[in-house]
């Protein structure tokens, strides 16, 4: 499927449903494929997910109903500021990716993320859990260099990833 067929828009209040949905099937499937423990049962949680809403940083993807979610913002991610064994690629002006999802019924989800978001500016950020394998592995094949070692905000550790277009 080509990057660019899906559509993309920001997230609603009205969309809260489908989004759970997706997630729900994406943390099943986290857990199908090896990697239960990164967003355990209840991540993201409802909060964070309205907040997303809120400041207009939750994008879905649509073909022609919604098939995807990912948060993106410009900007600094305080989580990115320490990194260990290793380091960032530079300190210039990132995008940050968080929280992707796909509902399952299209292939090249991330692809489309990842299409998006370097549109929007050619110096990306994004983190992993050591058991997203597929995750690692999408990244890799995209050209996203691994940084090091970031710790998110509970403390457990993620592989960091940059891309510089």
């Amino acid at each position: 499927m080509e990057k660019g067929r899906f559509e993309y828009r920001k997230a609603t209040k009205e969309d809260i449903v489908r989004i759970q949905e997706i997630y729900a099937f994406a943390r099943e499937q986290m857990r199908k494929t090896g990697n239960p423990n990164q967003w355990g049962d209840n991540k993201p949680p409802l909060e964070t997910i309205m907040s997303d809403i809120k400041n207009g940083n939750l994008i879905l993807i649509c073909n022609p109903d919604i098939c995807g979610v990912f948060s993106f913002t410009i900007g600094l991610e305080k989580t990115y500021s320490i990194i260990e064994n290793g380091k960032w690629l530079n300190d210039d002006k990132y995008g940050v990716i968080h929280k992707v999802a796909s509902a399952g019924n299209n292939c090249g989800i991330m692809e489309a993320v990842l299409f998006y978001c370097e549109k929007k500016i050619g110096n990306i950020r994004i983190d992993t859990h050591n058991d997203n394998k597929i995750m690692q592995h999408i990244l890799e094949k995209n050209g996203y260099v691994k940084c090091g070692r970031i710790y998110v905000e509970d403390g457990s550790p993620r592989i960091a990833y940059q891309k510089v277009n």
